[in-house]
């Protein structure tokens, strides 16, 4: 059994690129007005980018061949 960490390695590395690039659109981008729902407060753009960074890096991994 492989350890959590190596096996979900992708999905991981997705997360905290998502978390970082999400901020950096917040801090230099944003909306200053405040009407805008996700960029309007910077944890809900980390979280939003987050969940987006996960399923485009999770769904690059490999497919595991069933074993017969």
């Amino acid at each position: 059994m492989k350890p959590f960490f190596r096996k979900h390695r992708l999905g991981i590395a997705g997360i905290l690129t998502g978390a970082v690039l999400g901020f950096a659109y917040y801090y230099f981008i944003g909306c200053t007005t405040g009407t805008c729902p996700i960029t309007s407060r910077p944890l809900n753009a980390v979280l939003y980018s987050m969940i987006l960074g996960y399923l485009l890096f999770s769904s690059a991994g490999k497919t595991e061949k069933p074993k017969p």
